[in-house]
């Protein structure tokens, strides 16, 4: 999936505004501006559409951490400066804090039911013989869950193109 997509839903998922965004970003060091954030939200086919990149997406996913947890004590996490979907899950677990047996909850809210050996393959290391990569499908069913679960009502095929 893409970087801006995600940053597209989690904002969508959870009603954030440019400001709250902006003091998410704020909170890991990142300096962000509005047209910034703006111009990562827009549509990709949008003129005034700009990539966000892997480590502003990461900066983005430890604020929310910061901003749903708690900021912890001593150094921050450095943000990853390459991403992929097992990461980025992996984040929003720890964000929402969330357990298994939650992440399963929402996979089968949006229809698509995993065992806890399925998804625990997803927290692994990268070289661990158990080891898989989180494709965008599971990506987007995982935030289908959240969405379903955050905004009850919402229609989520009508909210987002799903790819």
């Amino acid at each position: 999936m893409y970087n801006n997509d995600i940053l597209r839903r989690i904002r969508y998922i959870f009603n954030l505004s440019d400001s709250k965004m902006i003091s998410i970003f704020d909170s890991t060091g990142l300096q962000t501006t509005r047209s910034e954030v703006s111009d990562w939200l827009k549509k990709d086919d949008d003129p005034d559409h700009k990539k966000c990149k892997d480590y502003q997406l990461a900066s983005f996913l430890n604020g929310l951490i910061n901003d749903k947890r708690g900021k912890k004590e001593g150094a921050q996490s450095e943000p990853e400066k390459r991403l992929n979907n097992n990461i980025i899950l992996r984040k929003l677990k720890i964000a929402l804090n969330l357990k298994d047996d939650d992440i399963l909850a929402l996979m089968a809210l949006a229809h698509f039911p995993m065992s806890k050996h399925e998804l625990s393959a997803f927290f692994r290391k990268t070289g661990h013989k158990h080891y898989r990569d989180c494709k965008d499908q599971i990506m987007r069913t995982f935030l289908r869950g959240l969405q379903q679960k955050h905004r009850p009502g919402s229609d989520i095929n009508k909210e987002f193109k799903w790819k």
